[in-house]
């Protein structure tokens, strides 16, 4: 796999294959700002037509931290399989990356972050880097600084005890007998979210078997005192709930020197054929890398040899990971998003005047119903009745397709003239099905399960590293809503009942937290136009409220941007340098409010005007995309492209019509 070419450049101030089919042309007023933009629009169809993979589908780098890059290189060495070649590549990286006080971060622009400058650190002493050397020097005093190793996350903690850098006893403990937990008892495995539920069976097994493998050097320079490296603290008070679950892992911790030999290697047994049986056709478990990389050590330590056909394609897949940059540097990426960047593509260039019929839609439009998932996966344990359809975001995945790329897929097929309609139309009406069947209690959808909103997942000591369960969002409830109401399917109940969600969700301020997106500009781009295209009024007053959020919150340049510490500090609520996605997003929502005169909007217009780069591309280092609020961030190097596309399209040519009857 080749870096792409639209990648990141240097920082903005803080706050404040297939080629082009034919020359694009759209028809707009030729003067002042509208000639402008029509201009840009037509510089970024070409651009993105020329991204296209002759197979139909977009995929831009998605970059997260090193993080993926160090335990990758871990992995190696615990499997015995590191070479030269990668390590060298993926230390040029990481050195890369590292800030000039000595730590990593997990997004750009961010403060260091200690348990990616451990497992950062560990990396690239891997790499042969000495601790005398200045920039490692300057990571270890940073770590110490911080607590050491003591104060990393639980899943840092556990990359070092396979090397003896950590005690097993000193981790929480979580036993493979979870699995054997009915699917109504509070911890079941369904009650974490797909993504965590993946990581977490392997993981059951790696935390039974405990192994060490030979440390190839000590770490005694990351501990504040290293002849007590895990320095005791309080335990909570017995009434509260961090006190009861601090109790319960002393008691798991006890099991373990108890648990019956028989019901544990039972429990081992099931755990295995629980993962070999989510394994994808190309290798992978669920298209992201984390729980590929503990279902390989887990596997590995229940017996399977580096040369059983599920090793070597797990093996495989995880290569397929690796964006190798022109500097000769290695990125792992934690996902690949080739179905989401498909479907917002073809929605950008259809919106920005490319025929419907025009043959890179048709190919998309091919590819994306290719990608279509009929049997039924984990999220059928909730909605054991409901008939499957539906896509999900990897090229892989047939186990979890969620429903916000089902939503935007949907939407997508409808802008495209195919020359198989009744195929199309099909797989239309079966994802609109199953999206509604999807729907939780509470009137909402979240990403990928229905109604996975247990309390007790988040409250595990083992749980550390992100958001856990998948409850309702507002920008996946958005979409779904917008697709129904394209649908003709605006005053459906189920409908009717998501509207309600929303705007019962409506911060005071008049935004909507983003939980898939930065943050509270995504959140409020995705809503509006949902609520106006099923038809709520634009001088609704949630919607009023939304639009004078927005146009509060515009940067001076005006763009519009939001840093990721929104998620933790009010003052960073809508405030952040101006990004093309986020300024994007602005507009869609301000469009769809019937703000086009407005200066809000022709200061952002001109914005994405001026910023667009000779190619037809924009630059946009910083981090839109979100994995987990705060603690895992995403730049999605595909949304400096379509989202600013899909809002010049939409000031050049107007909304998009709700054309179906309902």
């Amino acid at each position: 796999m080749t870096a792409t070419t639209d990648g990141s450049a240097g920082a903005v101030g803080p706050r404040a294959a297939a080629a082009s089919d034919t020359t694009t042309t759209i028809t707009a007023p030729a003067t002042g700002l509208d000639e402008a933009a029509k201009r840009a629009a037509e510089r970024s169809i070409d651009h993105l037509l020329g991204l296209q993979d002759a197979e139909g589908w977009w995929k831009g780098d998605l970059e997260t931290n090193v993080t993926m890059d160090a335990e990758d290189l871990l992995l190696r060495q615990f499997l015995g399989i590191l070479d030269a070649e990668t390590t060298r590549a993926a230390a040029l990286f990481i050195r890369g990356e590292q800030r000039e006080d000595g730590a990593w971060a997990t997004f750009y622009g961010g403060p260091g972050e200690l348990s990616a400058t451990i497992e950062a650190y560990v990396a690239l002493r891997l790499a042969g880097d000495l601790p005398e050397a200045p920039h490692m020097a300057r990571a270890a005093a940073w770590i110490r600084e911080r607590g050491g190793i003591a104060a990393a996350r639980v899943f840092t903690r556990i990359w070092l005890a396979l090397f003896g850098w950590w005690k097993w006893d000193d981790l929480p403990e979580l036993p493979p007998e979870l699995i054997f937990l009915p699917k109504w008892f509070p911890l079941n495995i369904y009650d974490f979210g797909c993504w965590a539920r993946q990581t977490i069976v392997p993981l059951t097994v790696v935390s039974a078997k405990r192994p060490v493998r030979p440390a190839p050097f000590p770490l005694d320079e990351l501990h504040t005192d290293p002849a007590h490296p895990n320095p005791g603290k309080p335990s909570a008070s017995v009434a509260s709930w961090d006190g009861a679950f601090q109790r319960l892992d002393k008691a798991l911790h006890l099991y373990h020197k108890v648990a019956p030999r028989t019901l544990r290697k039972a429990a081992m047994n099931v755990a295995a054929r629980w993962i070999v049986e989510r394994q994808e056709n190309d290798g992978c478990w669920g298209g992201i890398q984390p729980p590929a990389v503990y279902s390989v050590i887990a596997l590995h330590l229940l017996g399977y040899d580096l040369g059983h056909p599920v090793m070597r394609a797990g093996l495989k897949s995880l290569d397929r990971f690796a964006v190798w940059r022109e500097d000769g540097a290695r990125m792992i990426e934690a996902c690949q998003s080739p179905v989401w960047d498909t479907c917002l593509a073809t929605i950008a260039l259809a919106d920005a005047g490319l025929p419907a019929d025009h043959p890179a839609l048709v190919r998309a439009a091919d590819w994306m119903l290719g990608e279509e998932i009929v049997r039924p996966g984990d999220w059928a344990v909730r909605r054991p009745g409901l008939p499957p359809g539906g896509w999900a975001f990897e090229f892989h995945n047939d186990n979890y397709p969620d429903i916000d790329d089902t939503a935007e897929v949907i939407l997508a097929l409808r802008r495209v003239r195919h020359p198989d309609p009744s195929r199309v139309e099909s797989a239309i009406a079966r994802g609109a099905r199953w999206t509604l069947g999807m729907q939780s209690k509470n009137g909402a959808w979240a990403a990928f399960d229905a109604d996975n909103t247990s309390p007790f997942p988040n409250r595990l000591p083992f749980c550390d590293f992100g958001e856990v369960i998948d409850p309702p969002s507002a920008d996946v409830t958005a979409h779904v809503v917008e697709m129904l109401a394209h649908e003709g399917k605006a005053h459906h109940p189920r409908t009717r009942r998501g509207i309600e969600w929303l705007l019962a969700e409506q911060e005071p301020n008049g935004a909507w937290f983003g939980r898939w997106g930065v943050n509270y500009v995504y959140g409020t781009g995705s809503v509006v136009p949902a609520l106006t295209a099923a038809g709520l009024p634009r001088s609704h007053p949630a919607i009023r409220r939304a639009v004078a959020w927005l146009e509060s919150v515009q940067n001076e340049d005006g763009g519009w941007g939001e840093d990721l510490r929104s998620y933790k500090e009010q003052a960073w609520i809508g405030h952040g340098a101006s990004t093309a996605s986020q300024t994007g997003w602005a507009l869609l929502a301000l469009l769809a409010a019937g703000r086009r005169d407005s200066k809000a909007v022709e200061r952002g217009v001109a914005w994405l005007a001026g910023t667009q780069r000779p190619d037809g591309s924009w630059d946009e280092p910083y981090f839109t995309g979100t994995g987990f609020p705060w603690d895992f961030s995403i730049n999605y190097h595909l949304y400096r492209q379509v989202f600013p596309l899909t809002a010049l399209g939409r000031y050049v040519n107007g909304e998009p019509a709700v054309s179906r009857e309902g």
